[in-house]
């Protein structure tokens, strides 16, 4: 099932995805379940947003595909490489990705995106996908000359627009049938089976939930192959996901 949020009419709401229409869901499904209002509407007249608004932060990890960690000029950690990027990064399909003045390289960075359905504390890996509503596409802008210069990746990771997820969260999805790839202006960047990452999602789940709780609606962002690269202004950067769709972002100069 398919859960998107969308702006219709000038109300933001929730909706299942049934082919070429939305069923109005009565509230946010993660907090209210599945309750539907009976009306319908065409996807067409819709504005997709980001699928959600993290309640508190986005977990990501580096270097969690062996290639991308050589890429990086690294290898890959022992232990998932954790780092956080705050929820006002987050944009939705279509949306614009803003360049920074500070910066004078961009990169993409395309990855499967988790959406926290539970209060998960301490949880082990066995049971961590049951802490899971469902999955969805994202990007995981990077600042790449303040990463460096910096030292450590918060600001570098962290801008406004750094966090495009959508277009919709999937709650049933196979991750061992499933590849992600990257296009800038339709040339592929990026393309790998989501198998080639190295910590699994259940693994992430109980490493982070270790450290700190997650709430519902938080998101990880599981890591990215190789192939990352830099964008200008103008340039369209596409994430698909097997069974997850494409998320499409442009750029532009602040």
């Amino acid at each position: 099932m398919k859960i998107a949020r969308f702006s219709h009419q000038d109300a933001i709401r929730y909706g299942i995805v049934d082919e070429g229409e939305l069923v109005v869901l009565a509230a946010d499904p993660l907090f209210a379940g599945f309750e539907t209002t009976g009306e319908r509407v065409p996807l067409a007249d819709a504005a997709l947003l980001a699928p959600v608004i993290p309640r508190s932060k986005v977990v990501c990890v580096g270097k969690n595909y062996h290639d991308h960690a050589a890429e990086m000029g690294g290898e890959a950690p022992a232990a998932p490489l954790l780092f956080l990027k705050p929820n006002t990064a987050v944009i939705g399909p279509g949306d614009s990705i803003v360049r920074p003045p500070q910066s004078e390289r961009t990169d993409f960075e395309g990855e499967l995106a988790v959406v926290i359905g539970r209060i998960a504390k301490n949880v082990p890996a066995e049971r961590a996908l049951d802490y899971v509503f469902g999955y969805t596409v994202g990007n995981d802008v990077t600042a790449r000359d303040i990463q460096y210069s910096d030292g450590q990746w918060t600001r570098g990771k962290g801008f406004d627009t750094f966090c495009p997820l959508g277009p919709a969260i999937e709650t049933e999805f196979d991750i061992a049938s499933a590849r992600v790839q990257t296009r800038l202006n339709g040339e592929v960047a990026q393309d790998a089976p989501l198998t080639d990452m190295i910590h699994s999602v259940p693994d992430i789940i109980a490493y982070a939930s270790a450290a700190f709780t997650l709430l519902p609606g938080d998101v990880i962002l599981t890591g990215t192959p190789a192939g990352v690269g830099p964008f200008n202004a103008g340039d369209t950067v596409e994430v698909e996901i097997t069974g997850l769709g494409v998320l499409r972002n442009t750029a532009r100069n602040a």
